[in-house]
């Protein structure tokens, strides 16, 4: 094979592995632009070596790039984390293993099923949650107002706070801190609960730190 032909073919599998994992990148994700093109630069890469370091060998040239697949799913289990009762990771995971699939794609010159992989990856990712975050979730989810008092005043303990939503996925919609000299120490949240969350499980989410005094949940 001419030397152009492979870089050719792995410079796709890059561009592409590239442009979904920016997404990822965007939301902060621990695998995100440079792990998505590793990924799929790799796959390319195994997919050749098994397609033509093999040839004449005797040896089954599918066996490399089958081994991918399973490669892939013990990289995409660290991407996957778990904070208390929820899980976080796992579209990430997803993606990885997707953009495995890219590389091998477009290391076999089978250029329009990795666009049309990638095209429908970008729309799952971008778009459907679009549509999830704008019509689904605003169905399932529900809006609930806390009221938390702090041990004492400052900026480290309501950053403990947000920290702790933020990692189960709570939405913060309001933030009103107290205006008169006797509630300093307290602060008025307005939260949007993600799907199979309820007020019981917040409470048990912010009474356990150790900034918070006492909390109400309206």
């Amino acid at each position: 094979m001419p030397i152009l032909e492979p870089f050719i073919r792995i410079l796709i599998a890059a561009v592409l592995g590239g442009v979904i994992g920016i997404e990822r990148e965007i939301r902060e994700h621990t695998a995100g632009f440079r792990t998505h093109i590793l990924v799929s630069v790799g796959a390319a890469a195994f997919t050749l070596a098994s397609s033509y370091g093999l040839g004449g060998t005797g040896l089954d040239p599918n066996r490399i790039s089958a081994q991918v697949v399973t490669g892939i799913g013990f990289l995409g289990a660290g991407a996957i984390i778990r904070y208390g009762v929820s899980v976080r990771g796992l579209t990430t995971a997803a993606s990885l293993w997707t953009v495995s699939a890219v590389g091998l794609l477009s290391a076999q010159g089978y250029y329009s099923a990795a666009l049309i992989t990638t095209a429908l990856v970008i729309v799952s990712l971008y778009i459907l949650r679009v549509i999830e975050d704008r019509i689904l979730y605003s169905r399932v989810s529900h809006l609930i107002n806390v009221t938390i008092r702090f041990h004492s005043p400052g900026y480290s303990a309501l950053a403990q706070v947000i920290a702790v939503l933020q990692q189960s996925h709570v939405q913060l919609n309001e933030l009103v801190a107290g205006s008169g000299e006797s509630d300093k120490d307290t602060v008025h949240l307005s939260l949007r609960l993600p799907r199979g969350m309820d007020a019981a499980h917040v409470t048990t989410l912010l009474a356990g730190l150790e900034e918070v005094h006492s909390l109400q949940i309206e």
